[in-house]
């Protein structure tokens, strides 16, 4: 059955203003950077929910929402994450990634030795959730990959906007996070971010972003 149908709240605004805001927009962004070295300063916590629930508002595939946003704080449950994801990525950069790979992110300076898993106040942990089970009979959600991958946009820029910074960090495989979270098996570990504040000898390399003409183009090629 149709959803029932509600006018749509949109405030339509002055072609000044909108440059404006997309001026400041581009600027704070440009500003952003992965960070690897985190203070541990504490966070507040309804700030972090404030962030998830900006990420929450995302599109999805058929409106399912298909993502769990796992938030840990618990410095046990931290150390115990930090020991899975190195030992994950010592297999990485010893065996598993080629050597092109391993060219590629010379430049970042990353290794296997993530420190700032105990660091950040918070780790971020985001599932996507493959199907759901209602009254025992399984349904799948739709582009949940593709849905999770919004929703950690959304949350990334929101961690930027509200002056916090973040990490994607993607140790391979990530089957552990589901087991130490304990997830159940229709939810499948995407991304783990952790929050926080920059350390204050913070460094980020300094590395040149692909121009904007190399990545938009109008009409046919």
């Amino acid at each position: 059955m149709p959803a029932k149908m509600i006018p749509y709240k949109f405030a339509q605004r002055d072609e000044d203003d909108m440059h404006a805001r997309a001026d400041a927009l581009c600027a704070e962004m440009d500003r952003r950077r992965s960070c690897r070295f985190f203070s541990d300063d504490p966070v507040p916590r309804d700030l972090l929910e404030k962030v998830i629930a900006i990420a929450h508002s995302a599109p999805s595939g058929a409106n399912r929402k298909a993502w769990r946003f796992v938030v840990v704080d618990d410095p046990k449950l931290k150390h115990e994450i930090r020991l899975a994801a190195e030992q994950e990525e010592r297999e990485s950069y010893g065996h598993r990634m080629p050597q092109a790979w391993l060219a590629a992110l010379e430049p970042i300076g990353t290794d296997a030795h993530k420190p700032f898993l105990e660091i950040a106040p918070y780790l971020v942990v985001l599932f996507r959730i493959d199907w759901e089970e209602i009254d025992g009979k399984r349904y799948p959600n739709y582009y949940p990959q593709e849905s999770a991958g919004i929703a950690a946009g959304f949350f990334i820029m929101a961690c930027q906007q509200v002056g916090l910074c973040t990490l994607t960090h993607t140790p391979s495989p990530m089957g552990f996070m589901r087991e130490i979270l304990g997830r159940p098996v229709n939810e499948k570990p995407f991304l783990l971010m952790p929050v926080g504040y920059p350390a204050k000898d913070c460094t980020v390399p300094d590395l040149p972003k692909k121009p904007l003409s190399e990545a938009l183009q109008w009409n046919a090629g």
